[in-house]
This record gives structure tokens, C-alpha cells and sequence, in this order.
């Protein structure tokens, strides 16, 4: 089956075939770095890390870029207030998105461009829009024709006349039509600036990324993705500056995610009702988090709640404890046993084959999680047969095979025992639950059954689970969890 990715300008599922055979050419928007992320941010980091996770899975050589907004006005508003230059706020902000990015395991882009790195580019971009008579210089200030640009509104399809009629009032006067948008902006008391052939100024948003994906992936490239709220206008922009100055369709494939929503609205710093990814980790493992944002589709909102992650910790815990079961009785090296081939050879439809069917229909996460499951509880059942002889080399290839579709949505990573061990504790914690209190009763629960006394052995179990401890009694251990 081919890879077919839905194309937000199409409306429609079309087969990825790259401009070079083998490769593969992503612009992603990043950041404005002024804040720290939030899970909004998180969904849209964790999905573009997992569609190039996939394509290289798949044996293309990919190209990944993904831009910072080191200059802005929320940069220097929060610049202003604290007295600082802007560079000092971005800096910061860059840094801890990156080690936010770094703690969820998103894997470092090929190139991280900073808008303020590539002014040149923008001015020569600017430039040639004027010269084609696209643009127009007002008192310092430049702005695109939106009606010299026939194809204007294509991607989401607004149609031009339609949003003119409808303006209400022009906002600024300068400009011929509402929606003409700034390509270069005049300098204002206390704000960066750059020389221009327009005076001193700064460019606009859209402007950036337009040069930044230019300059790394050529004039076309393959795949634009971003957050749905930026199909307009930001990527409208995009496209009619872009192809406006070559001449050229600017990407073949435009993937967009949905919103994170609160309580049906879209998670965001202006809307006030955000929560930052560090607020979220100090209570959830990153991989709980990501498997939070991976099992809806991509293009589908999510609905963000205490318990939705925590179901996700749940599922995560299920996976881990069958890889923990997995990694006790499989030495490496052994032989592969035919009932454990079955399960996941390709030709036997088995998990790999149904990981790459879900993952080819538009990076199908939600699907392919789906498959994780199904396997993991064919192994569980497989293991709790007492008929049958659990071959060593069905567990070690098991094993492998969870952990190679896994880290293509990055997951699995850690050790099976620690990651366990270090959920109880967190969710201990979490929920209040006093840890050596816990342990203290397990213990006399243990007492208690050497002793027989079995009404006290099932008063403590009974305790137990009103905290929501499950334990689980093992040959020579008793093992508890957090439901």
C-alpha cells in the first residue's frame, strides 16, 4: 500500500510521491518564543516528529526545518516590560522549548532557522514582490496585493471578493484592500530595526517563513505543515507571497493538526486556559503525554482532561507491563518460534504489516495504536496459556517488534521495571497517597497470609484498593499499581 497523505489545499487523500525519489523535504512553523509551550504546542511538536519518524521508517532521507520567531510583537512587549532586549527573551524561550522538546523525545529538526538570521533574504524577497508589482511602499511600511494573486484563498478557500464585501472597516487606511498584509514593517520608538531600502523597519510574520523554507528546501518543497489555526492566514500568506515572487508552487502537501480543546475550546495564552508542558510533566511521564496526543488522529481535536491522561497512563502501563513480562524470560539471541512469527510477520498480517497498512492512510496513530493493543493482548493470553511453552525467542522477537513500531510514535524507550516503579511513585504522589504507608501494608498483608489469617490478609487488600492500589501477588513478590 502506498503512503497517502491528506492534502488540506486538495481536501483530499492523494499518494506522496516527492519531487526526488527517496527523499523527502518538511517545513514545519515553529515557535514565538516568548512563553513557554503548552500542550497545544506539544500536539503539533509530537505530530510532525512522529510523521518524520514515519517517513524514515519507510527508508525516505528526510530534510526536517522548522523555524523559530525570534522577533515579534509579544517578544517585545514582554522584552519592554522586563527592561531587557529582545534577543535576551528569545534566547530564553528557545532554550526551554528545547529542552521541553528534548524531554518529550522530539527528535531535533534538520534546521532550526531563526527568523532574525535571514533579514537579507526577507529584503531580496520584498524586493522582487515590488518590483513585480505585487507589493507597495507606504510611508516606510510594505504590504502584499492580495488581489494581484489570482489564486488567493486557495488553501482555505475564502474567496477574496467575498472577505472584501464583508470587511466591515479598514483597519488601517494605508492599504488598498483590508487584507493586504505587511511584508516590512517602519520602526516604532523602542523597537528592533533593520536597514532596508524602505527606511528602518522589521519584517512581518509571514514573510519569515516563506524565505526560511526557501533557503532549506528550494523554492518547492514537499510537505508545509503547522497547526489548523494557521491556515489562515498565515499559510494563505505564505502561498501568495511565495508563489507570487516564483512563479512556482510552493508546497505539494500541506498537513495541518487539530486544536488541543478545553472544555470544547482551543487551548491557548490568549484564551487564558492553557496548561504548560512542564505543569503536565511534573505529573505524567513524557511518553504518557505523547500517547496522549497520538491515540486521536492527527487531524482530529483533542480533548484535554486530567482523566484523558490518565487513561493514557493506564494504557501506557499495560504496554510496559507486557514488555517487563517480555524482557524477564527473553535472553537474547534465542530462536523465533512459528506462533510467535505469526503475530507480527508482514506477510502474515500480522503487527508490522498492520502498523505500516494504518500508518500509509494519512499517519493513522490512532489505528496503529489500536494494533498495539491487539498484540499486546494476544501476547498476555499467549503467556497466561499454562498449555503452552513460551519459546524465549518468541518473547525476544515480540519484544523487538513492539519496540520498533513503539519508537516510530516514540515510545518505549525506557526500562519496563524503572518506568513502572517510577509511575507508582508519581501517581502516589499525584494523588496524595502516603508511598511507605502503602508498602507498610503490603507487608503486613504478607504477614498476615504466612500466617493464615486470611479475614486480616483481605482487610488489608480491601484498604488498599479504596486508595486505588491494586496489587497483584507474584511467586515470590507482591506488586502493587496505581488503577
Amino acid at each position: 500500500m502506498a503512503l497517502r497523505i491528506y492534502n488540506t489545499q486538495s481536501r483530499k487523500k492523494e499518494e506522496f510521491k516527492p519531487l526526488k525519489e527517496g527523499k523527502a523535504g518538511i517545513y514545519v512553523c515553529g515557535i514565538t518564543a516568548y512563553d513557554f509551550c503548552h500542550v497545544g504546542h506539544a500536539r503539533s511538536a509530537v505530530v510532525f516528529d512522529v510523521i518524520t519518524r514515519y517517513l524514515r521508517y519507510r527508508g525516505y532521507d528526510v530534510t526536517f526545518v522548522k523555524n523559530f520567531t525570534d522577533v515579534d510583537d509579544k517578544i517585545i512587549d514582554r522584552a519592554n516590560r522586563e527592561g531587557i532586549d529582545i534577543r535576551e527573551i528569545s534566547e530564553r524561550f528557545i532554550a526551554e522549548h528545547d529542552l521541553d522538546m528534548q524531554t518529550l523525545r522530539v527528535a531535533p529538526p534538520t534546521w532550526t532557522p531563526r527568523a532574525t538570521e535571514n533579514i537579507e533574504g526577507m529584503i531580496a524577497l520584498i524586493s522582487k514582490l515590488i518590483n513585480k508589482g505585487m507589493a507597495y511602499e507606504i510611508e516606510g511600511d510594505v504590504y502584499y496585493s492580495v488581489e494581484s494573486f489570482p489564486g488567493y484563498g486557495k488553501l482555505s478557500g475564502r474567496n477574496i471578493e467575498e472577505m472584501t464585501a464583508g470587511a466591515r472597516v479598514v483597519v488601517n487606511e494605508k492599504k488598498k484592500n483590508p487584507y493586504d498584509f505587511a511584508l516590512w514593517k517602519a520602526s516604532k520608538e523602542g523597537e528592533p530595526w533593520w536597514e532596508s531600502p524602505w527606511g528602518k523597519g522589521r519584517p512581518g510574520w509571514h514573510i519569515e517563513c516563506s524565505v526560511m523554507s526557501q533557503r532549506y528546501l528550494g523554492e518547492t518543497f514537499d510537505i508545509h505543515g503547522g497547526g489548523e489555526d494557521l491556515i489562515f492566514p498565515h499559510h494563505e500568506n505564505e502561498i501568495a507571497q511565495s508563489e507570487g515572487a516564483t512563479g512556482k508552487t510552493f508546497a505539494r502537501t500541506w498537513i495541518h493538526n487539530g486544536f488541543v480543546r478545553v472544555n470544547s475550546e482551543k487551548m491557548s495564552k490568549s484564551l487564558g486556559n492553557f496548561f504548560t508542558i512542564r505543569e503536565i510533566l511534573e505529573q505524567y511521564h513524557p511518553e504518557a503525554l505523547r500517547f496522549f496526543l497520538l491515540q486521536s488522529h492527527y487531524r482530529s481535536p483533542v480533548d484535554f482532561s486530567d482523566a484523558a491522561l490518565n487513561e493514557a497512563r493506564q494504557g501506557m502501563n499495560r504496554f510496559y507491563t507486557t514488555l517487563n513480562a517480555l524482557q524477564e524470560i527473553a535472553p537474547e539471541g534465542s530462536f523465533l518460534s512459528v506462533a510467535g512469527q505469526q503475530l507480527f510477520d508482514e506477510e502474515e498480517g500480522g503487527l508490522r504489516g498492520q502498523f505500516v497498512e494504518a500508518m500509509d492512510d494519512d499517519f493513522n496513530t490512532a489505528r496503529a495504536i489500536g494494533h498495539l493493543f491487539d498484540a499486546v493482548r494476544a501476547v498476555n493470553a499467549y503467556l497466561a496459556d499454562k498449555k503452552k511453552i513460551v519459546s524465549p525467542g518468541f518473547a525476544v522477537q515480540m519484544r523487538e517488534v513492539l519496540l520498533e513500531t513503539g519508537h516510530v510514535l516514540g515510545l518505549f524507550f525506557e526500562n519496563p521495571e524503572i518506568y513502572l516503579e517510577e509511575d507508582r511513585i508519581r501517581e502516589a504522589k499525584r494523588r496524595k497517597l502516603d508511598v511507605a504507608e502503602i508498602e507498610r501494608l503490603i507487608e503486613e498483608r504478607k504477614e498476615a497470609r504466612s500466617a493464615k489469617e486470611w479475614k486480616r490478609a483481605d482487610e488489608i487488600r480491601k484498604e488498599l484498593g479504596e486508595m486505588g492500589v491494586i496489587i497483584q501477588d507474584a511467586a515470590d513478590a507482591t506488586v502493587w499499581a496505581i488503577a
